[in-house]
């Protein structure tokens, strides 16, 4: 893993302009901006959502943003919200997939996915390496193994702790076509709901299933057959959407990677606009 590579404003107009790519909503990667210290952590999200307005202003329609939240510090990732949407105007949050060994349907975690859903929010994730498995010894970085898993922990918190059935308004989007989830959906949707607990709370499969399909999932690093075509058994056109991970992957590689996989030029349009504007209408203008 190469770690963090340089990320500039006009390196990323420049790749955009390269590759046809009107505006681009960014966010904080991995690991986030919570280190353990809650001041920290509300220092660092404030930091990062004022330079993301502050790109939004010196670039006029070419970025949007998707706002850092402190978590698992509930009341402050509250304030960064009132914050992030009503003055900077972000687009959405952008949540890492787990804290601290707390998924994003926990319990402690509810006020936080009530606000959004009040809002009718656009909530991104993005992939982090649990404190469960950092010391594992797969022989390679977290991030080819982990990152994937933990999407698809994070899906499985949202659907069996009820969190997305009580929070129907929030837009939830995956990274990288959902990490693993294409491989485990009959284990969700079968295997799972036999549990006697989620038995007796009514999840069976067509409620498991409803919830996937109600889920967007972006093609950063899933431009290839393999994902795709598991990922578009799953959901609709409607529910991909474009995504490049710049600056570890282009523009250009997601784009050839959708073209080459077939598909035509209405759900080419629909993956790399009409459904992002779906959820950020305001972008359209």
């Amino acid at each position: 893993y190469p770690g963090p590579l340089e990320w500039t404003p006009a390196g990323a107009v420049e790749m955009m302009d390269a590759n046809g790519v009107a505006t681009g909503v960014s966010s904080v990667s991995a690991p986030g901006t919570w280190f353990g210290d809650v001041a920290q952590g509300r220092m660092l999200s404030r930091i990062c959502n004022e330079y993301a307005a502050k790109i939004a202003g010196d670039y006029p329609g070419r970025f949007g943003s998707f706002a850092a939240l402190p978590l698992p510090d509930v009341e402050g990732s509250l304030k960064e919200i009132e914050y992030a949407f009503d003055v900077l105007k972000a687009d959405g949050v952008a949540f890492m997939t787990s804290y601290d060994d707390k998924w994003l349907g926990h319990p402690s975690f509810a006020p936080v996915m009530n606000e959004l859903n009040r809002r009718k929010a656009t909530a991104y994730t993005h992939p982090n390496n649990p404190a469960c498995c950092a010391n594992l010894d797969t022989g390679v970085p977290a991030v080819i193994i982990e990152y994937g898993t933990d999407t698809t922990r994070t899906i499985s918190s949202l659907i069996y702790s009820g969190t997305a059935q009580r929070c129907p308004n929030i837009n939830f989007i995956f990274s990288h076509a959902g990490g693993t989830i294409g491989a485990l959906t009959e284990r969700f949707n079968t295997q799972a709901v036999r549990l006697p607990d989620l038995k007796q709370r009514g999840f069976d499969y067509d409620v498991v299933m409803g919830l996937l399909k109600r889920f967007y999932y972006d093609t950063a690093w899933a431009m290839h057959p393999m994902a795709l075509a598991s990922l578009t058994r799953l959901v609709d056109v409607s529910q991909i959407l474009f995504g490049s991970d710049y600056p570890y992957r282009t523009g250009e590689d997601t784009i050839k990677g959708l073209i080459e996989y077939g598909f035509s030029d209405a759900e080419l349009k629909a993956i790399g606009r009409d459904n992002a504007l779906r959820l950020l209408p305001r972008r359209a203008a």
